[in-house]
């Protein structure tokens, strides 16, 4: 890596208020897993808490909403935020390996995730869930969550689970693999970390 890239830490804040719901949200890309996370949510606490855990993104999120609603707004928001700060943190993406991907085995479950920080936002989600809620947490909300991930972080980003049975283990396994992808995606490449890794000099925008 870049020592003076990472004596620094590639570190964002983003702020995010609406009628539904209030976020704040800090990364460090240079950290090694250090998180302080509360949404309201527990269920989508433990997989932030491992996204940053596995991606060694020093993360913190302080997130309040409607959730006398329901859980959409929060869980929507929450990844846009983050998305949003990873993408700052990031900045003219100039260095990074750009690509990762990770298998990703829980048990009986295989997921799959494969990533390209392309600054062209894209979701392929092919994850099944045979209940509808885990504890409170609607499973449909998950998708929601890596859409508004995938786009505010200007990632294109494709999730499979390949096979299981438990669904907890199953939207695990999807947040621990896109930590792993995100982790070798936003290494610094030493052979070349004076440049955007793109033929075009830039990222994002047309192929």
């Amino acid at each position: 890596m870049d020592t003076s890239i990472a004596k620094q830490g590639r570190r964002a804040a983003v702020e995010r208020s609406t009628k539904e719901t209030r976020i704040k949200v800090a990364v460090n890309l240079d950290g090694t897993g250090q998180y302080a996370v509360s949404t309201g949510i527990g269920f989508l606490d433990h997989m932030l808490e491992q996204l940053s855990r596995h991606s060694l993104i020093d993360l913190e999120v302080e997130a309040k909403g409607d959730l006398h609603i329901d859980f959409h707004h929060t869980t929507e928001d929450t990844g846009i935020a983050v998305g949003e700060a990873v993408a700052k943190a990031l900045g003219a993406r100039t260095g990074i390996q750009r690509y990762g991907h990770a298998y990703v085995p829980m048990d009986e479950t295989l997921t799959r995730v494969a990533i390209d920080l392309s600054n062209r936002p894209y979701l392929i989600w092919k994850v099944q869930f045979t209940r509808d809620k885990l504890g409170e947490m609607d499973t449909e909300l998950f998708r929601e969550w890596f859409q508004a991930f995938s786009q505010s972080a200007g990632a294109t980003l494709h999730v499979e689970n390949l096979y299981g049975e438990n669904n907890h283990h199953i939207v695990e396994s999807c947040y621990k693999a896109l930590a792993r992808a995100l982790r070798a995606a936003i290494e610094i490449d030493p052979r070349k970390s004076d440049a955007v890794p793109s033929t075009k000099g830039v990222l994002g925008g047309s192929l």
